[in-house]
């Protein structure tokens, strides 16, 4: 078979025709990642978004994930590891839909996440006539899981709506944003002719001097403050340190606050305070000053947790002072901002001769007493924190270990390495970890995962495997969801629903070539820990509970079963 030799006029043709699918609306989104430092994004390919893929991987780096909550899950990782904003490629319709659930998270977390998802093509937009992946309100469900959503109208327009979206991310308070982008547009784009943006200028906040000056005095009067911390005192670890030295006050933390002045510091306590030994020091404070936090009510034994009755509260939202718990005196703003401006307003602090003692016996009890508590799972927290440098990251899923001991025993020492679902949603440590790793090539991470979390994405271990990311994913296997086993058994429910057909680990790593280690006897994981460092890569390692020696105390989570009395209002 012979072929006909292309005119220059065809071959003209074929250079302007490539020129020109390869400067599209993908080039405006690479352009604005490049602009804020952003060197990756994760995504499930789609007809939907084909020109942002090919854009993204031939000019930064796309990471294929198999399932659209994962790819905003592994964005949310990126972005909690990194400090950077996190951008996640999903399809329309059910591809939108089924990110939303992760978006619900990173909305929970305040996570810097940019959600780009597409959208059938611009004529159609809510047209309602059964087009290919079109929802009727999917730009309405958006903005129900997101802090801002906004749809793209205009080709010309792509990069004024997307800059939009994340100087949304990034004003306080922070959170995700979604950009829904129909295909044509998505085509029709070209980098040369944006319409111009200008960035936000954010307006110099004023401090309240009064304010300032009545809470410095509270703080030097004080003869036996706390400190409770929550994730909007983020940034501010240096500011709370001094404060600590200069007080002599103790730290609690909720789960998102860890890290932020480092828990090896003798008088952080951490995420102790609903135990007995932490509320008995929360009843004899005479001042709390908490700090970003809404007082989960997890955190709190759902709300029945007494404080202080003098609460100095700090917080950029001020709804977030009066519930559930009212502070008595109340800051409005920045947290690092309002806490350095505290610190250069005091001059000394009146701590009973004792109170600081007090709260570094507390921190080490609360300790002891968890670590004897959780049987053969101590050897595990030992060895993953004498074996991890300070800076690795664990992404932890909720599961018993992670609830019972990762969320308080394992140390971390910033806030960049704790990475866990703060909205409670099973299944999604695997690909906030493997975002993490992505994000953070020079330190190992780590996955906590249960057998019954992790078998919700299953498909992203391959995932992993494809991606060559630094992870370890650490599966514990009790052949069901444990923690719910317990609620069961503690409050007298049948058992039922709990038990679950597990795979065989160990065949399913080898079937997408994951070095891989089965452990649970004493003595065993430390040394199968060590071997799947030095892998650099991925791989797996299997902890079979019911081999736990001594067996861990059994973890019922504490959520509020009302009685019939309570209906009655006895």
């Amino acid at each position: 078979m012979t072929t006909t030799p292309r005119t220059a006029e065809q071959q003209g043709d074929s250079v302007t025709q490539e020129q020109d699918r390869r400067h599209s609306g993908g080039d405006v989104l690479v352009r604005v990642m490049k602009r804020h430092g952003i060197d990756v994004a994760f995504g499930v390919i789609s007809i939907h978004n084909l020109p942002l893929v090919e854009a993204i991987s031939r000019e930064l780096r796309f990471v294929e994930m198999r399932h659209e909550a994962a790819c905003v899950n592994a964005a949310d990782g990126y972005a909690r590891a990194t400090g950077k904003v996190g951008v996640a490629i999903t399809s329309t319709g059910t591809g939108a839909g089924n990110a939303a659930g992760s978006m619900v998270e990173a909305l929970t977390a305040g996570s810097r996440v940019l959600h780009v998802t597409g959208q059938v093509e611009s004529h159609w937009v809510g047209s309602n006539q059964g087009v290919i992946h079109e929802v009727p309100h999917q730009l309405e469900m958006l903005r129900a899981v997101s802090k801002h959503a906004a749809p793209i109208t205009a080709a010309d327009e792509a990069e004024a709506v997307l800059e939009g979206a994340i100087a949304q991310i990034l004003t306080a308070p922070q959170g995700p944003a979604s950009v829904e982008w129909p295909t044509d547009l998505q085509y029709l784009a070209r980098t040369d002719a944006q319409h111009p943006w200008r960035p936000v200028q954010q307006r110099p906040i004023e401090l309240p001097e009064d304010s300032l000056a009545a809470a410095a005095a509270l703080i030097e009067g004080a003869r036996r403050p706390l400190f409770w911390v929550g994730g909007g005192a983020a940034g501010a670890g240096a500011e709370l340190t001094e404060l600590l030295h200069r007080t002599g006050a103790g730290l609690f933390s909720s789960n998102s606050g860890r890290a932020i002045v480092s828990e090896d510091h003798a008088q952080v306590i951490g995420n102790f305070a609903a135990t007995e030994r932490g509320a008995s020091l929360l009843a004899d404070a005479d001042l709390l000053i908490s700090v970003g936090t809404h007082f989960r009510s997890n955190e709190t034994r759902t709300y029945h947790l007494r404080l202080p009755v003098q609460h100095l509260g700090i917080n950029l939202d001020p709804r977030a002072l009066e519930r559930p718990y009212s502070a008595s005196h109340k800051l409005v703003g920045d947290a690092r901002q309002l806490l350095a401006a505290l610190a250069e307003r005091m001059r000394h602090g009146s701590t009973d001769p004792g109170w600081t003692d007090r709260v570094r016996q507390v921190r080490e009890q609360v300790r002891t007493e968890l670590f004897d508590h959780i049987g053969g799972y101590a050897e595990i927290c030992r060895e993953l924190r004498g074996q991890l440098p300070r800076e690795a990251v664990v992404a932890r899923d909720v599961t018993i270990p992670s609830s019972q001991w990762g969320n308080r025993l394992l140390e971390f020492y910033d806030r960049e390495s704790n990475i866990f679902p703060l909205g409670g949603g099973i299944g999604q440590g695997l690909a906030m970890g493997i975002g993490a790793a992505v994000g953070r090539p020079e330190v190992p991470t780590i996955v906590i995962a249960g057998d019954g979390g992790l078998a919700v994405h299953l498909g992203e271990l391959a995932s992993l495997a494809g991606s060559g990311a630094r992870c370890v994913v650490v599966v514990f296997n009790d052949s069901g969801y444990g923690v719910l086993r317990n609620m069961q058994h503690a409050h007298g429910f049948d058992r039922a629903g709990v038990d679950l057909f597990t795979p065989d680990f160990e065949t399913l790593a080898a079937s997408i070539r994951l070095p891989f280690w089965r452990t649970g006897a004493p003595g065993t994981f430390g040394p199968a820990l060590e071997r799947a460092l030095t892998v650099n890569g991925p791989a797996m390692i299997e902890v079979t509970v019911g081999d736990l020696d001594p067996a861990p105390g059994a973890f019922t989570p504490p959520v509020h079963i009302p009685t019939p009395n309570e209906s009655r209002g006895e």
